[in-house]
């Protein structure tokens, strides 16, 4: 009894980040279809770009977030100091619009990440792809799926007939450690094809099926990754530190991720 009110309750609570994603989606997509709207573009302390679109998404998902009473660590939010943050043991973790760059170039490989982390694990996981009204969603447990806007749930991973090896990069950050990761995949596999994304969507294609592996080593939050990397672990793959070989984990004192390998 005791594990099916469990499942009920995760399973409501994944009903929550799927219609917060969903209704952030539409928030975005009104101001990245406004032929007038310049996105109100401004520079973060770190030099990375901030929208009108990251801000509205942001306080569409807190308005759903906030009523299950978990705390919130979101990229647009108030980030907390680690002396509070490490008493969570579970929290929403938030990227309101994951590949801002992709949105201002308008290609249309953003996303909107949300996550429940415990006790430094990501749980559940939903990524939204606005422009192209596909959502990823995953719970531990339960499975990973795949759904289009009007079509059913497809479980994943599914496996595509296909020989050759798949490797996803960043469309906005290739480094050169990544070009050195897949020249070596290509003295291991006779046939590697190279794909790019933005966003999250690298590494739902990998939980997907569709690529076999997704280096990054380059920076990242842990905001960017924690949704993806719950599909990938309710989807039977793992995103590791590439130093150690072990999970991310979540919610720690740098909320820096370290160089990672999706497979």
């Amino acid at each position: 009894m005791i594990v099916a009110d469990f499942r009920i309750i995760m399973n409501g609570l994944l009903e929550t980040a799927k219609s917060a994603a969903l209704a952030a989606g539409g928030e975005i997509m009104e101001i990245y279809s406004d032929a007038a709207q310049d996105f109100g573009v401004v520079k973060k302390s770190d030099n990375s770009p901030l929208t009108l679109a990251d801000k509205a998404s942001h306080v569409c998902i807190m308005r759903y977030l906030q009523e299950t009473g978990i705390p919130v660590l979101s990229e647009e939010g108030l980030h907390l100091p680690y002396k509070e943050r490490k008493e969570w043991k579970r929290l929403w973790i938030v990227d309101p619009l994951d590949g801002t760059k992709e949105f201002i170039k308008k290609n249309g490989e953003f996303t909107v990440n949300i996550a429940l982390v415990e006790d430094g694990t990501p749980v559940l996981g939903v990524v939204y792809i606005p422009a192209t009204g596909v959502i990823y969603y995953g719970l531990r447990d339960e499975g990973a799926w795949k759904q289009s806007v009007g079509e059913a749930p497809i479980k994943i991973p599914t496996f595509a007939d296909r020989k050759n090896f798949v490797v996803v990069a960043s469309r906005s950050h290739m480094s050169s450690e990544t070009e050195t990761y897949i020249d070596e995949i290509r003295r291991q596999h006779p046939n590697v094809e190279l794909i790019s994304s933005g966003s999250s969507i690298k590494i739902c294609l990998v939980a997907e099926g569709v690529a076999d592996s997704y280096p990054r080593f380059a920076p990242t939050m842990e905001w960017d990754t924690a949704a993806g990397d719950a599909i990938v672990r309710a989807a039977g793959k793992q995103v590791v530190d590439v130093q150690t070989g072990i999970p991310l984990l979540y919610n720690k004192k740098d909320l820096h991720n370290p160089w990672f390998l999706v497979e």
